[in-house]
């Protein structure tokens, strides 16, 4: 069975230390800017919302792409970036309802959460997440559920703040 990868917004503590597992593992450097899971801090609020490619079902920003450079990894069930074929046109980063997928100006192509699939396909942000706000979990119905929650809470946190 796959896994999904699910976040306890309520468990974040807004340390980041998320965010400096992935750039490292990624990049070789502690940048949160390069990261692939961005810590969301509401202050008035005190809510932290870490937010990552969720892995959708019918996932726009593959659809989208001209160059068919986002494809589904079967074992996994995540999505990946293709770099030969990403020509940074931005059409996933327009689609993503989340906010997900960036383009970086150095390397001038799509990047998203893959899960660490590149690498040994075991999330770098859940290994160092003391306050278990990150979880690497099989995917089950429960699992599921929660995850569309925490997709529920942050429109609705979202869409408080844009008021």
């Amino acid at each position: 069975m796959a896994k999904v990868l699910v976040i306890h917004p309520e468990r974040c503590t807004a340390c980041r230390a998320c965010e400096l597992a992935c750039s490292m593992k990624h990049y070789g450097e502690f940048s949160p800017s390069r990261s692939r899971i961005q810590v969301n801090i509401f202050l008035e609020e005190a809510v932290y919302i870490p937010t990552t490619c969720t892995q959708c079902d019918q996932a726009w920003c593959a659809k989208i792409c001209p160059t068919n450079a986002i494809v589904r990894d079967e074992a996994t069930l995540a999505y990946k970036v293709l770099d030969d074929k990403c020509v940074g046109c931005k059409m996933c980063v327009l689609a993503c309802p989340f906010g997900s997928i960036v383009l970086f100006p150095e390397k001038g192509k799509a990047e998203k959460c893959d899960h660490c699939l590149s690498i040994d396909g075991d999330p770098e942000c859940v290994k160092f997440c003391t306050p278990k706000a990150l979880e690497y979990l099989e995917e089950d119905t429960e699992v599921r559920m929660r995850q569309m929650a925490t997709a529920q809470k942050l429109k609705e946190t979202l869409q408080e703040v844009a008021v």
